[in-house]
């Protein structure tokens, strides 16, 4: 297996000390975004190593960031809070924890993978 391209000193140096458990939880989480950078990116052996430390880290900040730092709100997409006349309400971006790319971070690894599509509306699919 080829080696992340971030280790969890990394994201404790762009991120807070994290405890055991979440050391554990980021290791692996690392792994995985590595190779989401490798699929998503094909180009990503252009970026200097810098770049691609960077972006796994900040995919595995996502991740493990909780939504208003409560654990229950983990998985909530959406939170709504009133006290007296006033109300809040607020959407949190990713609610469930995935992995994922932003278009900045997918553009700065080379881009996206891109595919070729080709339909013809004159071609009808005859009926059995």
């Amino acid at each position: 297996m080829d080696a992340p391209f971030a280790t969890v000193q990394n994201l404790e140096s762009r991120w807070r000390k994290l405890t055991d458990a979440e050391s554990a939880q980021a290791e692996v989480l690392i792994a995985d975004a590595s190779d989401l950078i490798k699929v998503e990116c094909p180009r990503w052996n252009t970026a200097n190593d810098a770049t691609l430390t960077r972006v796994t880290c900040a995919i595995v900040k996502r991740a493990m960031s909780k939504p208003l730092g409560i654990e229950a709100a983990q998985g909530a997409s959406s939170a709504s809070m009133t006290a007296g006349p006033y109300s809040q309400q607020l959407s949190f971006s990713n609610p469930a924890g995935d992995l994922y790319l932003t278009k900045a971070e997918a553009r700065s690894l080379g881009g996206r993978a891109t595919r070729a599509y080709e339909y013809n509306p004159l071609l009808r699919k005859e009926a059995p």
